[in-house]
C-alpha cells in the first residue's frame, strides 16, 4: 500500500492549490517545497524589516482564483485582505511624458484624452471588444483542460463565442494595439505589459492584448505580501488534512512500466504514492526527475524543443523616505518598436543594459505594514534578462550593474531613490534559476507562444507517464497567478474523474 494517494511536487499556487482541492475530494495527500517558504513567484521574503515580493507583485482575474476558494468552501476576500490600487498604474514615458491609468475605464478615457484626443474612440472600442473576449475566455479556456485537439474542439464548441476572438489568436499583441490607437505615445503605454506575458509586442500572441482592458474589471494587492495567497492556500488544505514539507528537495520521480508510483528526495528517502502531480517546470520534471531513460525517443525530442520562458531580473530596494511616486505599480516604459528591438539587440544578444526599463513596485504605497515606520519598499522589476551573458558572468557584473541601474533610476525615473537605499538586493536570471530551481530562471517556465500553448503545451494528464499530472506554468493555460491557479482546477477535476 502506498504511503499516500498523492504526492505534490512544488508549493508553487499552482501546486497548493491542487494539493487543497485533492485533499478536499478525501485523498491523503503529501506536498514537497524545496525552499523554506510557499508560494514560487507568487512569494515574500524578509529582509532588515522590509518585506519583498519574490516575483509576482499584483492580482488580476481575481475571480478565477476566488472559484478555487470557492471549491475549498470559502471565498478569497474571506481569506486575503485585499487592497485596490487606483489608479492601477501609472507611465514614465521615454520622452518625459507621465500619465496614469485609473481603474475607471472612463477615467482612464479622460487621461487617454489629454494626450491623444482621436485615441478616446479606440479605447472605448477597445474595452468593449476586450471586455466579450475577457468574459468569454475566463470561462471558456482558463478552466478547461487543453490536453488534446479534441479537447480544444470542445473548448470552442461548448464557448462558440471564442471563434469570434480568432485573430487575437492568429495576429500579434502589437497588431491587436494598432488596430485600435493611432498614436504611439498612447501605443507605449500599453505595450510593456506584453512582458507580463514573457515576450516582446511583435511575438507575442494578440489575446494576451486583453492585459490592458482586464485590470480594470479588477486589480489588487494582498495585504501581508503576495504570499498571503499561497498562504492561504496551506492553511486551507491543511484543514482538510494536507501534510505540506518545506526544504525537501525531490530528486527523482519512482517510475516502474512507465507508471509514477512515488518520488525519492534529495536524501535519499523513497515516498510512494498512487499519484503525482508536479508544479515544476516541465523540462526539468522529464529530463531529470522522471528522467530520459523512461522516455520515448519522440517525447525526448519534443520536450528538448520547449524554450524556457525569459527571466526578469530585479532588484529590491528598501529606502529610508517617501519616493516621489504616486501609485502602486510605475511603468517605466520605451516605445513598442524600441521593446521589440530590445528583444533582438539585448535578449537574444545575451547582453543587459543598465539603461533599463520595467516595472516600478512602490508595494508599501498599498501595505506601510512591509517596511519600518517612515521607510518604504521599491521593487525594480527590469526588461528581460538572458540567463547567460556573452563574455562574462552574472555574477561578475551583478555588483556594479545594480548600482548602475539603481542610478539611473535616480536620475531618470525616482529622483532621490540612489541617496536613500538601506537595503539592495539584485536577483539574476541565475539567481532565480537557484532561488526557484526553475531552468534559466524562467518566470513562465515555457515560452507563451502559438506553439507553447494550448494543446501544444505539456499535457495536464502526461501522456508519456501513467499517474503523473502536471500544474503551474508548464501546462495549460500558462503563467501567471490566476491561469496557474486554472491548471490547478483543471488537474483536479482531471483527477477526480480518471483516478477514482
Amino acid at each position: 500500500m502506498a504511503d499516500y494517494n498523492v504526492i505534490v511536487i512544488g508549493a508553487g499556487v499552482g501546486g497548493l492549490g491542487v494539493a487543497s482541492l485533492l485533499s478536499k475530494q478525501g485523498r491523503k495527500v503529501l506536498l514537497l517545497e524545496q525552499s523554506e517558504r510557499v508560494g514560487g513567484c507568487c512569494s515574500t521574503f524578509e529582509k532588515n524589516g522590509y518585506y519583498f515580493d519574490l516575483g509576482a507583485s499584483i492580482i488580476e482575474d481575481a475571480q478565477v482564483i476566488d472559484w478555487c476558494f470557492q471549491r475549498l468552501g470559502t471565498s478569497l476576500r474571506s481569506e486575503v485582505e485585499l487592497i485596490s490600487p487606483d489608479p492601477i498604474f501609472s507611465v514614465m514615458l521615454k520622452d518625459g511624458k507621465k500619465m496614469k491609468y485609473p481603474l475607471s475605464v472612463e477615467a482612464s478615457a479622460a487621461e487617454i484624452g489629454k494626450i491623444s484626443p482621436e485615441d478616446v474612440k479606440g479605447w472605448y472600442d477597445f474595452c468593449k471588444y476586450m471586455k466579450e473576449f475577457n468574459d468569454a475566455a475566463v470561462s471558456g479556456f482558463f478552466v478547461k483542460p487543453a490536453n488534446t485537439f479534441s479537447d480544444i474542439f470542445k473548448m470552442f464548441a461548448e464557448t462558440p463565442k471564442m471563434l469570434k476572438y480568432m485573430s487575437l489568436f492568429n495576429g500579434s499583441y502589437q497588431n491587436a494595439l494598432k488596430k485600435y490607437f493611432k498614436s504611439d505615445t498612447i501605443r507605449e503605454s500599453l505595450s510593456f505589459q506584453a512582458f507580463y506575458a514573457g515576450l516582446p509586442p511583435e511575438l507575442l500572441p494578440g489575446l494576451y492584448a486583453v492585459i490592458p482592458y482586464s485590470e480594470h474589471e479588477g486589480i489588487y494587492y494582498s495585504k501581508g505580501g503576495m504570499i498571503a495567497i499561497p498562504a492561504a492556500l496551506q492553511r486551507l488544505g491543511e484543514k482538510m488534512g494536507l501534510t505540506v514539507k518545506l526544504n525537501t528537495l525531490v530528486k527523482r520521480l519512482i517510475i516502474k512500466d512507465r507508471r509514477a508510483m512515488g518520488v525519492v528526495t534529495a536524501d535519499g528517502t523513497e515516498i510512494t504514492a498512487d499519484l503525482v502531480v508536479s508544479d515544476i517546470n516541465a523540462k526539468k520534471l522529464y529530463l531529470e526527475l522522471v528522467g530520459e531513460e523512461n522516455l520515448s525517443g519522440m517525447v525526448r525530442t519534443g520536450v528538448k524543443s520547449y524554450e524556457c520562458s525569459m527571466s526578469t531580473p530585479t532588484i529590491y530596494l528598501g529606502v529610508d523616505y517617501e519616493p516621489p511616486l504616486e501609485s502602486h505599480h510605475t511603468l517605466a516604459t520605451i516605445p513598442m518598436e524600441e521593446m521589440n528591438n530590445y528583444w533582438w539587440d539585448y535578449y537574444e544578444a545575451a547582453r543587459y543594459p543598465a539603461e533599463q526599463f520595467g516595472i516600478i513596485s512602490w508595494t508599501s504605497h498599498s501595505d506601510p505594514g512591509l517596511a519600518p515606520k517612515g521607510h518604504n519598499v521599491i521593487i525594480l522589476t527590469l526588461g528581460p534578462g538572458p540567463y547567460k551573458l556573452d563574455g562574462t558572468t552574472w555574477e561578475n557584473e551583478k555588483a556594479g550593474l545594480m548600482d548602475r541601474i539603481i542610478k539611473y533610476y535616480s536620475q531618470r525615473y525616482v529622483p532621490g531613490l540612489a541617496e536613500h537605499v538601506q537595503v539592495a538586493e539584485f536577483s539574476t536570471p541565475a539567481d532565480f534559476a537557484k532561488r526557484l530551481l526553475s531552468p534559466e530562471g524562467a518566470i513562465y517556465a515555457l515560452r507563451q507562444d502559438v506553439p507553447h500553448s494550448i494543446c501544444f503545451r505539456p499535457a495536464a494528464k502526461s501522456k508519456s507517464i501513467k499517474g503523473l499530472y502536471l500544474v503551474g506554468a508548464s501546462t495549460h493555460p500558462g503563467g501567471g497567478i490566476p491561469v496557474v491557479i486554472s491548471s490547478a482546477m483543471n488537474a483536479a477535476d482531471l483527477i477526480e474523474k480518471y483516478e477514482k
